[in-house]
């Protein structure tokens, strides 16, 4: 049953008059046009004030059909409840507190602004940090990775390699040792065997 009113309210308190108010702005009709955002700004403050009553009134007798019946009642041509509400008491509220509103909305701006860049520096600078320890762990285990595959190979290629090439060939590992060069007819048998 409130899956039903979930979906009643979602297609008539916000598909229908977002049509209409997209008739509204397509015909251009100001009248029309006028009545849907006063619709829309009481429907957003009843949105807001759901969010709080649905917490601790939800255990009232039918309170979700008086929701509903609330939408239905913003939104009927006959009692014009929105236009009502909006002009009895939002209207007057928010034209008195106007210039607070604003004030409050432009240091509010200004300030999440400031944090924003704050809190970005703070990110750009742990992603930073994070990528180069990754780099700088990555190249160890990168390094370590190569030469088990280059230790490995070799290991390979001797024992594959053992008929062609002489035992006292040997791989060299550092620049420093120094091992006997292949005799020539070690190397012209090696030659003549990849002709």
């Amino acid at each position: 049953f409130i899956v039903f009113l979930f979906f009643s309210r979602l297609i008539f308190g916000t598909l229908y008059p977002a049509y209409y108010s997209y008739k509204a702005v397509k015909s251009k009709d100001i009248k029309e046009y006028v009545k849907w955002m006063m619709y829309w700004i009481i429907f957003a403050l009843f949105t807001t004030a759901e969010t709080f009553t649905d917490i601790f009134l939800c255990w009232f007798p039918f309170y979700y059909e008086l929701k509903i019946a609330f939408v239905a009642w913003l939104l009927s041509p006959y009692t014009k409840g929105s236009s009502l509400l909006y002009r009895k008491f939002v209207h007057p509220t928010l034209s008195s507190k106007e210039k607070e509103i604003d004030d409050c909305l432009i240091q509010a701006k200004d300030r999440s602004y400031d944090a924003l860049v704050h809190f970005g520096k703070r990110g750009l600078n742990v992603a930073a940090t994070a990528a180069v320890m990754a780099a700088s762990k990555g190249q160890g285990a990168l390094s370590e990775r190569l030469r088990s595959f280059s230790m490995q190979d070799l290991s390979t290629i001797r024992g594959d390699s053992s008929s062609t090439v002489p035992p006292s060939v040997t791989v060299r590992t550092s620049s420093k040792q120094s091992h006997p060069k292949p005799s020539r007819s070690a190397s012209e048998g090696t030659g003549s065997s990849g002709k």
